[in-house]
């Protein structure tokens, strides 16, 4: 089951991610530059509910592999920065996949 949850939280990472790049590249572009919401509420929500899942399976990883607050501190800070969770991802939970 852990090492479902690990690729479960790599997958969720890179999702979490690629909404954020959108959402702040694609989305509020065009509704602050051609103001067109279109993409917005969509954009918006998908991007919430990847990153709520991200933040739990976070804690749940940390418990699984037994990661010290450290981890659990970076990780969620990598959810916050753009392209962070592609760094976490290569350097906080792919080494633990070995």
């Amino acid at each position: 089951m852990a090492k479902f949850n690990l690729k479960l939280i790599r997958v969720l990472g890179l999702l979490e991610g690629l909404s954020f790049i959108i959402l702040l590249g694609v989305a509020m572009p065009l509704k602050y530059i051609w103001h067109n919401e279109t993409l917005m509420q969509p954009m918006g929500m998908a991007h919430g509910f990847l990153f709520m899942g991200y933040v739990v399976w976070v804690f749940v990883v940390a418990h699984q592999y037994n990661q010290r607050p450290k981890f659990i501190i970076l990780s969620c800070l990598a959810s916050i920065l753009p392209f962070g969770t592609f760094v976490a991802d290569f350097k906080l939970l792919k080494p633990l996949n070995h």
